[in-house]
């Protein structure tokens, strides 16, 4: 089966280098995690907000020994008012027979303020 894994972190500056180490962050957080291995990956949809544009935050997956051929598309978050600014945020799809609530969707940084209900460590 196909599930959705979710993940997100703030990055500090609109920097290619700082948005680049976030990414990359979180991506090992989020394999590390649920213990992922490329060949379960059936894709990863990366986006940013409008504010970060110095680099291509799916750049840090394709940085990741054995990650050469997943399918990633990186994509500009929508810009709602009053929302979560320097933001990076991962959906990964991986085949799993894990449940719903055995994967461990991983929010680092400022982003820990959009699924309060889901983080359950750094």
């Amino acid at each position: 089966m196909i599930r959705g894994l979710r993940g997100a972190i703030t990055v500090g500056r609109n920097e290619e280098a700082e948005i680049q180490a976030a990414t990359e962050r979180l991506l090992r957080k989020m394999i590390e995690s649920n213990r992922i291995s490329p060949d379960l990956v059936a894709s990863v949809f990366i986006s940013a907000t409008h504010d970060l544009t110095a680099g291509f935050p799916a750049r840090a997956l394709r940085e990741l020994n054995g990650w050469k051929y997943v399918p990633v598309m990186c994509m500009q978050e929508m810009a709602v008012t009053e929302s979560l600014k320097m933001c990076v945020r991962v959906m990964m799809h991986i085949n799993t027979e894990k449940g719903q609530k055995q994967l461990k969707h991983i929010y680092l940084e400022g982003a820990k303020v959009l699924r309060p209900d889901l983080n359950e460590e750094e």
